[in-house]
């Protein structure tokens, strides 16, 4: 199975929750870096491991399916 047929099959509950969770960090930490004021070093740094996590869990929840066919 490819990874583009992977992405098409259908996303078990667990793994859509965590995509959408994936999404909002993405979307939270994004809004964070682009902010027109000044930050705390600490506070942009958290924000980009935020992004981070959020991508990774976003792509891996994408490519879980219910049942893998051999």
């Amino acid at each position: 199975m490819s990874v583009l047929q992977r992405m098409q099959e259908p996303t078990p509950k667990f793994f859509r929750v965590l995509r959408t969770i994936g999404l909002i960090l993405a979307a939270a930490s994004g809004a964070i870096l682009a902010a027109p004021v000044t930050l705390p070093a600490v506070v942009v740094s958290l924000a980009g491991y935020l992004a981070v996590a959020g991508t990774v869990a976003t792509a891996v929840a994408q490519t879980a399916v219910e049942k893998l066919e051999e």
